[in-house]
């Protein structure tokens, strides 16, 4: 779990996707709460997994961005961060989306 922290320079391709994922959701929705959690492992051998091991995510994220909005729209806001990532090594991606004091 990581409290969340001012956004800093987007990491090179060369990161892991998780915190490729990291960087792109703390500039979009500036979260109070920001948790990637990689849950590939559970996913080894299926559809979807290319062997690299970071193709499966949870997200959980509080941001006051969320604050009104229902569900799909604070997914569609996560999704749209992540609209690159989601375009290729993510196959993948639960969100739990919250806004603080929920």
């Amino acid at each position: 779990m990581t409290p969340a922290t001012d956004a800093a320079r987007p990491p090179h391709p060369a990161f892991g996707v998780a915190a490729r994922m990291e960087a792109a959701l703390r500039a979009a929705l500036s979260p109070t709460y920001l948790d990637v959690a990689n849950d590939s492992h559970l996913h080894a051998g299926h559809m979807g997994d290319d062997g690299t091991g970071e193709t499966h995510f949870t997200v959980t994220v509080e941001s006051p961005t969320f604050a009104g909005l229902n569900r799909v729209a604070r997914q569609r806001l996560v999704n749209r961060a992540l609209a690159d990532l989601l375009a290729g090594p993510i196959h993948a991606l639960a969100i739990r989306a919250r806004a603080p004091g929920e």
